[in-house]
């Protein structure tokens, strides 16, 4: 894929972080149910590399927060910031270190989901410890599994085969 279309591609999938929240937005808890801001990233790993990605992750929520006021920059868009990175740079870079393959899409989306949701922890105890508030286990697991686990079937049946049909009709380089 060529320069150009790898920045157009990434201009579409940061679109996309900032416009599906909107499909969402009316209810909050279904919004942080199904991650919409996610999917684009990981179809930017899948799509353009890691690389690209990682921009998308890292500029999705800052705008998306400077945009239209949602997530709060502190502590959400801050704590999203680092995870969404995480998630576009390890999918992008477990999928490209080999043969693309349906198992390895999906060693790639579970090493990011683990990566990224223990950034997103360790950001949210970061920011909590700044404003002197707690932000403890039992609150990780609830914000990284209990409540987003809807959005992580949702990204494990959509992304494969989306990025498998895309790979067959040559859209994504192989």
């Amino acid at each position: 894929m060529t320069h150009t279309k790898k920045l157009t591609t990434s201009a579409v999938c940061l679109t996309l972080c900032l416009l599906l929240p909107f499909l969402t937005g009316q209810l909050q808890q279904v919004g942080n149910m199904l991650c919409p801001m996610h999917l684009p990233v990981f179809l930017c790993a899948f799509l353009c590399g890691p690389v690209w990605a990682a921009g998308v992750g890292f500029l999705a929520p800052l705008l998306r927060s400077l945009l239209f006021s949602a997530p709060p920059i502190y502590p959400l868009a801050l704590a999203m910031t680092p995870e969404l990175l995480t998630y576009g740079l390890t999918a992008g870079l477990v999928y490209a270190k080999g043969e693309r393959t349906v198992p390895r899409l999906y060693r790639s989306l579970a090493a990011a989901m683990v990566a990224g949701r223990l950034v997103w922890g360790a950001a949210r105890y970061l920011l909590a410890g700044l404003s002197g508030s707690e932000f403890s286990f039992a609150m990780f697991l609830s914000g990284a599994l209990l409540t987003a686990w809807p959005g992580i079937l949702l990204q494990l049946i959509l992304l494969p085969p989306l990025v498998r049909t895309l790979e067959k009709t040559k859209l994504i380089s192989a």
